[in-house]
C-alpha cells in the first residue's frame, strides 16, 4: 500500500495546474490510502510553499470533515465504532473542547475522524459544526505544512515528547466544569 501511496503523490507532483485540485482530493481519499494526515499536510508545503500549501490543506481537512459529517449518519457501524472508541478513551459524559480538538489534531497519532465525532457531539447545527471544523483543521494545517521540514527531522523521543506536550497542553485547556444527570449522580436502589 505504501509504493501505491508513493507513486500516487509523486504522479500528482507533475500534472502542475491540476495538482492543486488533486491534492485536495488526495485529502478526501487519505482514508481509503491509508494516509496520516500529517504526511499530506507536510506533502503539500514542500509541493506549494507554506502559503499556498496551508491554503490547500485547509480546504481539504475541511472538505473531508464535511464529507464525514454527511455520511457518518449513513453508516452506522461506523457512528457505533467511533462512539465506542470514544468511550473507551474518555469518560462517559466527557464532552472535548473546540480548542481541546484543535491541540490535539497536532498529536500525529490520534485518529482525524474520532475527533470529528467530538466536534459532531458537541455542534448543535452543521453550521457550528463546519466553523468548529475550520478551528480545529486550521492549527493541524499551519503547523505541518510550514513546519513540515522541521517536524520531519525530529527524533521519535522528540515526536514523543512533543505529544506529551500537546496531550498536556489540551488537558490544562479543558473545560472546568461538569454536569451531572440527577439520575447519574444519586443512584437509586431497585
Amino acid at each position: 500500500m505504501g509504493d501505491t501511496s508513493s507513486a500516487i503523490l509523486t504522479w500528482i507532483e507533475h500534472q502542475e495546474a491540476w495538482a492543486p485540485l488533486l491534492f485536495i482530493g488526495i485529502h478526501l481519499l487519505r482514508p481509503f490510502l491509508f494516509l496520516p494526515v500529517m504526511l499530506v499536510c507536510i506533502t503539500g508545503g514542500v509541493w506549494f510553499g507554506p502559503i499556498a500549501g496551508t491554503a490547500y490543506s485547509v480546504i481539504g481537512t475541511m472538505l473531508s470533515s464535511l464529507l464525514f459529517y454527511r455520511t457518518i449518519r449513513l453508516v452506522p457501524s461506523g457512528l457505533k465504532r467511533l462512539r465506542g472508541l470514544k468511550e473507551k478513551w474518555m469518560k462517559k459524559n466527557a464532552h472535548l473542547t473546540v480548542k481541546q480538538v484543535a491541540v490535539l489534531r497536532l498529536i500525529p497519532f490520534i485518529h482525524f475522524h474520532l475527533l470529528s465525532y467530538c466536534l459532531l457531539e458537541i455542534s448543535a447545527d452543521f453550521k457550528e459544526y463546519a466553523k468548529s471544523s475550520l478551528f480545529a483543521n486550521f492549527p493541524l494545517a499551519v503547523v505541518y505544512t510550514s513546519m513540515g521540514q522541521w517536524i520531519s527531522l525530529l527524533s521519535i523521543p522528540m515526536m514523543i515528547i512533543f505529544s506529551i506536550f500537546l496531550v498536556v497542553l489540551s488537558f490544562t485547556i479543558r473545560k472546568k466544569i461538569e454536569v451531572f444527570v440527577w439520575k447519574d449522580f444519586f443512584h437509586t436502589a431497585p
